[in-house]
Order: structure tokens, then sequence, then C-alpha cells
């Protein structure tokens, strides 16, 4: 069976709980629901993740928060109105039941509204997705589709890969939010220049 889907196919995939390799505005993720916590276990198998190593969501835009039940303080919401749709993903406080099902230790969660109108269409399709870089755990990102069928291949547990081109942006920067003051978790691609001064 091909392991490419398209749009249609690709949503399908993930309403149904499956785990989807899909593109983003910086590289390839692998992907599912968060309302599936099968999807959600899948993930963290085909990656070879530690299970306490949390993942992070992508979500289409500021209306999701409240299906999510979460509440971005006035800095937070400051960073997000400046820098989002963008490569930011923001540690903020969430309910306990969602960090965990994620894999965090503590109720939080990372965010990101991603800067491709390809990726938010498919947010808008299913629903939040918590994803992660499609590789083997700690090597590098894939780019391409071509690149994760060589990773997975034939592997189960995952349904395919949305095949959107080749995506090689930098990596979100990482910005932890939940005390003051805030910290830098990853450099990528916006500066902590940037992000101290917005948050001044």
């Amino acid at each position: 069976m091909s392991r490419r889907l398209d749009f249609d196919e690709a949503v399908g995939a993930l309403t149904h709980g499956e785990v989807v390799a899909i593109p983003t505005d910086t590289v390839y993720g692998v992907a599912a629901s968060v309302w599936s916590l099968v999807g959600v276990a899948g993930l963290f198998a085909l990656k070879r993740r530690p299970s306490d190593v949390a993942l992070p969501l992508l979500i289409a835009g500021m209306d999701d928060l409240g299906e999510l039940d979460v509440v971005l303080d006035e800095p937070a919401r400051r960073l997000g109105d400046a820098l989002w749709p963008g490569a930011l993903t923001m540690v903020v406080p969430a309910p306990l039941a969602l960090a965990r099902a994620l894999g965090a230790r503590d109720a939080s969660v990372g965010l990101r509204i991603p800067n491709d109108e390809v990726v938010r269409s498919l947010l808008r399709a299913v629903g939040p997705l918590a994803v992660t870089s499609a590789n083997e755990h700690g090597e590098a990102p894939c780019t391409s589709a071509e690149e994760i069928l060589r990773v997975f291949g034939d592997r189960p547990g995952w349904a395919g890969v949305f095949d959107a081109g080749e995506r090689s942006g930098a990596v979100s920067s990482v910005v932890d939010l939940r005390s003051s003051p805030w910290r830098m978790l990853r450099h990528g691609a916006i500066s902590e220049a940037r992000i101290a001064e917005l948050l001044a």
C-alpha cells in the first residue's frame, strides 16, 4: 500500500486516531489528534520517544485555546499576537489531564500556530494535533516525504505521510512562560532578543 496520503486521506486518518506524518512551516512532523489517547501513545511508540518527554501541540488559531481549556496570561498573549503564526512554541499552564496525556510531568503544554496555510487548513479540519519532528528520537528532523519514508518505511503504527513538498525552515524557538523570569528552552528561528523585547 502507498504511504503517501492526500489531504482528505490525512484528515480521515487523523480523525480516526491514526498517526500521520505532516508538513509544518519548519520541518516534517508526525502527528496525532490530541483527543486520541491511542494516537498520542502511537506517536511515542513510532518515535521511540521517552514517554516523559512531553509532546507539543499545533493549533490553527487562538480560538482553539478554549477547546483545550488553556488561558494565556498577558505576556503570553502579547507574544502570540506578535509572533503567531510563526516558529515560536510557548510553554504555558494547562489542565493537568491534557498535560499528562501529552507526557508532561506538570500542568503545562507547549503551543504553536504554524505559519503555513496548508498546515492550518489541516488543523482546522481535525483540531489540535500533538506533533513532534519526524525522525528517530535524537536524530535530525526529516525535511521531505522521501526522507520520512526512508526512516519509517514499513514500520507499523502510522498511516502514511501527507506530502506537501520539501520543508527546511529553522526549528521553532521554545520559551517557557510558566514563571517569572521567563526562560529560553530552545534557540530557533525567533531570536531571544526579539522575545525579550516583546516581554520587556
